[in-house]
């Protein structure tokens, strides 16, 4: 390779560097804005003096409980549910090289919903039994699935296939539990399966971030392991990578993290399945996009979460506005599929 080539090369390199570094700049000033406006925003408006004096721990008359009580729950809860969503979503996305393999459509969130509806409504416990279940039973469908689609040999097709056949069945199982349920409890029920930051507690903070530290974090040192991973089986395996260690790993971490998200918040709609493919194009391709999707989950819970409580005369929970979010995508990019003959 000559000199000229080798400065093509490297130049590329800075270029795509750069862009990545912009990209994430943006993404971590713009959940910055959406935190600061969640703390803001209410039927009581506070100076940031004030709110700043809240979060150092004073107790401001009035403030303190609407904001260190209230919003800064919920603004937490949906920075690290959001960031959990997308480093997840974008895991499974980049792991088995399709658009289509989000946790939330091959089954992963389903699972954690029959444990938690089944707590809520035959058990009519909460917290972190709640908690608990939902990422033992996530787990165990992620599992399930992964060991059904092995076959003779790993097949992301086959996955997808089997995870939304998966999906299907807890999905009814679900409806299955609300039908049969006092009709006092499903109420309850129907908030957390639709996705809500209401009620959030300073409890249930702490967990949740250090699952999506810990998790998110091991994510990030996989990043280069899971862009070998999308060059294909054979490519992966000619560069020295253990494919199945390496992605039975990287399955863990996605799954503990879209486990105890889910747990939380309850399955926030279509915001794996975005978050992802949002990334990838701002970021572009060549580095690992794990960050700037778990910023992109973030920035789409926060943005949905304020237009679901101040943009309607009826307040409605971050699942909903995701929802109609994600819905048209979901057709966009299946049509597209469908005319490529199955590429996205």
């Amino acid at each position: 390779m000559t000199n000229t080539n080798v400065n093509i090369v490297r130049a590329g390199f800075y270029k795509r560097r750069i862009r990545y570094i912009a990209v994430t700049v943006v993404l971590t000033v713009f959940t910055a804005i959406l935190c600061s406006a969640m703390l803001y925003l209410g039927n009581t408006r506070y100076s940031p003096e004030v709110i700043l004096r809240v979060l150092l721990g004073e107790q401001v008359k009035g403030a303190a409980f609407a904001i260190g009580t209230i919003r800064l729950p919920r603004m937490l809860a949906g920075l690290l549910a959001g960031m959990a969503f997308g480093m997840a979503g974008n895991t499974f996305q980049t792991m088995l090289r399709n658009p289509l393999a989000s946790p939330d459509i091959i089954g992963v969130s389903s699972g954690s919903g029959v444990a938690a509806v089944f707590c809520i409504l035959v058990l009519k416990v909460s917290g972190n039994i709640v908690s608990i279940s939902a990422v033992i039973a996530g787990l165990s469908v992620a599992f399930l699935i992964y060991a059904l689609s092995r076959g003779g040999s790993f097949s992301g097709g086959r996955l997808i296939l089997i995870g939304i056949g998966m999906q299907a069945m807890l999905n009814a199982v679900i409806s299955f539990l609300l039908l049969r349920a006092n009709q006092y409890d499903v109420p309850a029920a129907l908030r957390w399966l639709s996705g809500s930051l209401n009620g959030m507690k300073m409890e249930d903070i702490p967990a949740l971030f250090i699952v999506v530290l810990l998790f998110g974090c091991l994510l990030v040192f996989f990043g280069r392991q899971l862009k070998i991973l999308e060059l294909g089986e054979q490519s992966a395996v000619t560069l020295g990578l253990r494919t199945d260690r390496t992605r039975l790993l990287l399955v863990l971490c996605a799954v503990f993290l879209i486990a105890y998200a889910t747990a939380v918040t309850g399955p926030i709609a279509f915001v794996a399945f975005l978050a992802g493919p949002i990334a990838g194009r701002m970021a572009g391709a060549g580095n690992s996009n794990t960050i700037p999707a778990g910023l992109t989950g973030a920035v789409l819970v926060l943005l949905a979460d304020i237009i679901g409580q101040y943009a309607f005369d009826i307040r409605f929970p971050v699942g909903i506005i995701t929802g109609i979010l994600g819905a048209p995508y979901l057709i966009y990019l299946l049509i597209r599929m469908n005319r490529t003959g199955g590429a996205a």
